[in-house]
């Protein structure tokens, strides 16, 4: 009988870990534009997101608001919002789609769907970088996003185009519920 229980106990965390779910408790996410004249960071700490992982393999979503990224001045916020469409589809969404074991790997390879600005966009092995803090779980990386990626008609200072690349730098902390 004591060998069962030991047996039990050993695998509680196996089987509390199979079917787990999460939550971005914290989120930092900057996009970065460069012109040739200056270089922006636009920076939101409002995302939400959720994770479900059964059956060895994790579902994550994570929503942010546009309106809620912050360059420091109103109005290139505003005329972001306005050129990525943002009144018609306001919020950024990513999908992943991970195997659980991908969880414990210190750095994850992921594969990303993003809607923004009417585009659904797919970048394949992104890698974002896993550290423990205790029970929460802090992921960072950079999206390789550009603006043809999102068939975005690239805004203008003195007549030039600022550059196509629109990288997103990501933060965020979750933490099993």
């Amino acid at each position: 009988m004591k060998f069962a229980a030991a047996l039990f106990l050993a695998a509680a965390p196996i089987a509390l870990h199979a079917q787990s779910q999460w939550t971005l408790t914290q989120s930092t996410l900057t996009w970065h534009i460069t012109h040739p004249m200056h270089e922006v960071d636009g920076t939101s700490h409002a995302a939400k997101g959720k994770g479900n992982c059964s059956a060895g393999a994790c579902d994550f979503l994570i929503a942010v608001p546009l309106k809620t990224f912050d360059s420091g001045d109103s109005n290139r916020d505003l005329h972001m919002i306005q050129t990525v469409r943002g009144g018609e589809f306001p919020m950024v969404i990513v999908r992943t789609h991970l195997a659980q074991s991908a969880l414990d790997a210190p750095v994850i390879d992921a594969d990303l769907e993003i809607q923004f600005a009417g585009q659904t966009v797919h970048y394949s092995h992104v890698p974002l970088h896993r550290t423990s803090h205790g029970n929460d779980v802090e992921i960072s990386g950079s999206v390789p996003a550009t603006c043809s990626d999102f068939k975005i008609d690239r805004p203008s200072f003195l007549a030039v185009p600022i550059h196509n690349e629109i990288p997103v730098t990501v933060d965020a902390t979750w933490r099993p519920m």
